[in-house]
């Protein structure tokens, strides 16, 4: 049986400890929290420097019995800085949090080694892994690019590749090159479906990513063979992301589709 998490994304209308009580209602294991914007303006969870809803996801999460996975999101671009992260490492910690996902900016890809390398090495004591999420628009665009920055970097302890169905898809990724990431290096995998291929706009990609995933099944992504590559013990975060339709539903009526359907086609239902 596989450990399934609620992405942010998924539930992304919830606070926090909303979000907690959603994923133990519908029998998530765990959440992932967006506690930093993924770009100017853009939305996140209230969480740093808010003592207020601190404690209250610390009560939500001890009356649960529910974890946190994963904290979104770090982007290492030309003028990244770990220090600025300091306050997300810190509440990870205090959370009990597993991994962060890293978004790579920088084209220099030697700097963006450097800087990878080092925030390992920060995140290190705080018992955090740093999953690089290989995306058709960034940097690192697919899951040969993910795993060359991190041997680049001397493959640290606590790196990690993070695989997005949606990004597989719609990158030049193949089932070899997942089979090819050691399995040291991956800690958990998001789940989704949409319409796959190479020849999106950025703008399209990001859309779909952001706004518009489809449940597995829906769309034509080898989410099938992907998941039948990736080891089957590796936990699952269900990340699908669709504005239209959870607005109408709600976040709790949506968050349970997402893990019904994605249990039933895993085989888990």
């Amino acid at each position: 049986m596989r450990t399934y998490s609620l992405a942010y994304l998924t539930a992304n209308a919830s606070t926090v400890p909303q979000a907690v009580g959603i994923a133990a209602e519908l029998g998530y294991a765990y959440v992932g929290l967006r506690v930093q914007p993924n770009g100017p303006g853009a939305p996140y969870q209230t969480l740093i420097r808010d003592a207020a809803v601190m404690r209250e996801t610390h009560a939500a999460m001890r009356d649960t019995g529910v974890g946190v996975y994963d904290l979104e999101i770090i982007r290492i671009g030309e003028q990244f800085n770990v220090a600025d992260h300091a306050a997300l490492m810190n509440m990870g910690q205090t959370l009990g949090a597993k991994a962060v996902l890293v978004a790579a900016d920088d084209t220099n890809e030697s700097r963006l080694v450097d800087n990878y390398a080092a925030l390992c090495d920060a995140m290190l004591p705080y018992g955090l892994t740093a999953d690089l999420e290989f995306m058709p628009w960034t940097a690192v665009k697919d899951a040969k690019s993910a795993t060359r920055v991190i041997e680049r970097a001397g493959r640290p302890s606590n790196a990690g590749v993070l695989v997005d169905a949606l990004h597989f898809g719609r990158s030049t990724t193949t089932l070899q090159d997942i089979a090819a990431i050691p399995r040291e290096l991956l800690h958990y995998a998001q789940m989704c479906d949409a319409q796959a291929g190479l020849n999106f706009t950025t703008e399209e990609l990001i859309h779909t990513a952001r706004q518009e995933r489809l449940l597995p099944g829906e769309g034509n992504i080898d989410v099938t063979g992907l998941f039948a590559t990736l080891p089957h013990d590796l936990p699952v975060s269900v990340e699908i992301v669709n504005l239209e339709r959870s607005k109408l539903m709600g976040d709790k009526a949506w968050a349970e589709l997402c893990l019904n359907a994605t249990k039933k086609f895993l085989g888990d239902a």
